[in-house]
C-alpha cells in the first residue's frame, strides 16, 4: 500500500493547506464589527493641556490628543498603571475611562501621584 501523494498532488494540498491557514488566522486577528464601532478603550481628559503633543506614547501605546482629550486602544497593562503613566507623561487628568468605565477620585488622584 502507498501512503504518500504524487508529486504534483501533494504541492497542491500543501498550497491549499497554507492558504487555509492564512485565512483562519486573518479571520481570528480581524476586528469584529462590534469591536471596531465600539471606539477606543482608554479616554483621559488632560487637565492643564498647555503644550498637549498630539501623539505621545505611554504605557507601550500610542495616544491620540485632541484639545484636552486622549483616546488610546487596549493595553495589556492594568488601567491603573495605564492612568498613571499616561499622567507622567502629559500632566494631571481631570478624568480617565477605562472600557466604558470611569474612575472613582480616590482613583484619578492615585493616578496622579497624589
Amino acid at each position: 500500500m502507498r501512503l504518500s501523494l504524487p508529486l504534483p498532488t501533494r504541492s497542491a494540498a500543501i498550497v491549499a493547506a497554507l492558504a487555509y491557514t492564512t485565512l483562519s488566522f486573518g479571520a481570528a486577528l480581524t476586528p469584529s464589527p462590534a469591536q471596531a464601532a465600539s471606539g477606543p478603550f482608554y479616554r483621559a481628559e488632560v487637565a492643564a493641556p498647555a503644550k498637549l503633543d498630539p501623539r505621545p506614547i505611554a504605557s507601550g501605546m500610542a495616544w491620540k490628543c485632541a484639545d484636552n482629550v486622549c483616546t488610546a486602544g487596549e493595553a495589556p497593562s492594568r488601567p491603573a498603571i495605564v492612568c498613571a503613566r499616561l499622567a507622567k507623561k502629559v500632566g494631571p487628568l481631570a478624568s480617565f475611562t477605562a472600557n466604558g468605565k470611569a474612575f472613582e477620585s480616590e482613583d484619578l488622584a492615585r493616578c496622579n501621584g497624589n
